[in-house]
């Protein structure tokens, strides 16, 4: 892998990175478990990947998402809010928007569909720097927008409305495992000398107890067999099903269910790192620079959500999502003679709803709480 030069920003901010993980190595007695790892490299304040202030989303970062690649993703989804606004009220909160282009296509399609009805729109997102570019991409694009428009810190007591994620829960830490003949094993992170090192130790009660309740469920894992578990799932469930009164939640994310997770043929788990849009497996490389993710256990996710209160609405592909919100429809308006905008359109939205692209990994799953009916039934 080449790795570009880093500024001299990005220097200064790996130092003071690697002076906060000896810290907290010293702290914990040498070492950390990996899930702890992740949300350091991720989320430290000022020094995480998600809160610092490098650029992540589109060409010059390291990944691009589905509303990035088309505003027909977001479109999509304004038109399923518009539908849910026959059952709930017009709140809209949207988890980590990213460059807050998918809200902006929420906000126009809505427009569009329900003219002079204007949407309270709540964004929780926990980077100063994205914080900033969100108001910067509606200034630059429709500026009316910004006075339906609120930032959070946090879940909202008693809301009711909709709730979207779109590519948030692949960023939760997770615990990572290895299966072998006589235990379950931990991975963590140690250091000396500021070089940080991987070191597989016996697991945890409490993830030992995940891997032998997926193995009562998906079957025995082969001596050697590593994958991750997200333990963090059930508890921001809770969290949010504590918040919330009436509400319609739509996540986005790419992953599998718990049978296609735990394959046997998927023995080395999925976690990922992106820098510099190449994909590789050196998750200690460049802590707070490089993004770590790992796919969603969507049958995890829907236990969780149960369990925590919520109503399983539906589970469907992204590509059916899209196309179910009435996607043949929008492309129908396009203006046939401007062959050049159709193509250009034509391939961003290829890209949305092919199976060999974003179109059968990316998953929708609706979940509602306190709602009559699913406002959703003509989807799912």
């Amino acid at each position: 892998m080449n790795l570009p030069e880093l500024s001299i920003e990005e220097v200064a901010q790996q130092q003071a990175m690697q002076e906060l993980l000896e810290q907290e190595l010293r702290e914990a007695g040498g070492a950390i478990p990996f899930d702890r790892y992740m949300e350091l490299a991720l989320y430290a304040p000022g020094l995480g990947y998600y809160v610092s202030g490098a650029h992540k989303f589109g060409a010059g970062g390291d990944f691009v998402t589905a509303p990035e690649i088309s505003p027909y993703f977001g479109y999509c989804l304004g038109r399923q809010c518009a539908r849910a606004f026959d059952e709930l009220p017009r709140e809209i909160l949207e988890f980590g928007a990213g460059t807050g282009v998918m809200a902006l296509q929420i906000l126009q399609e809505l427009e569009r569909l329900q003219p002079d009805q204007p949407v309270r729109y709540r964004i929780l997102e926990v980077s100063p720097e994205l914080r900033q570019r969100q108001r910067e991409t509606f200034l630059h694009g429709s500026p009316h927008y910004l006075e339906q428009i609120s930032w959070v810190d946090e879940v909202p007591e008693d809301f009711s409305g909709l709730i979207l994620a779109n590519e948030v829960l692949d960023a939760m830490p997770v615990h990572l495992f290895r299966r072998t003949k006589k235990a379950v094993e931990e991975l963590w992170v140690t250091g000396e000398g500021g070089r940080l090192e991987l070191d597989w130790r016996q697991a945890r009660t409490s993830l030992k107890a995940a891997v032998e309740a997926i193995e009562a469920r998906w079957g025995e894992l082969a001596d050697g067999y590593v994958s991750e578990v997200n333990l963090r799932l059930a508890p921001w469930m809770e969290m949010l099903a504590s918040r919330l009164d009436s509400a319609l939640m739509l996540l986005v994310d790419y992953g599998y269910t718990g049978q296609e997770y735990y394959h046997p043929e998927r023995s080395m788990g999925t976690l990922i790192c992106h820098y510099r849009h190449q994909a590789h497996e050196d998750v200690l490389l460049r802590p707070g620079l490089q993004d770590i993710t790992a796919n969603v256990d969507f049958s995890a996710l829907r236990d969780a959500a149960v369990e925590a209160g919520f109503d399983f609405l539906g589970f469907t592909t992204q590509a059916e999502f899209l196309l179910s919100s009435g996607l043949d429809e929008m492309l129908g308006r396009l203006d046939p003679n401007d062959v050049e905008t159709h193509m250009r359109v034509m391939q961003g939205v290829k890209q949305l709803i092919m199976p060999d692209a974003m179109g059968e990994r990316f998953k929708v799953m609706a979940l509602g709480k306190g709602l009559e009916e699913n406002p959703l039934h003509r989807l799912f």
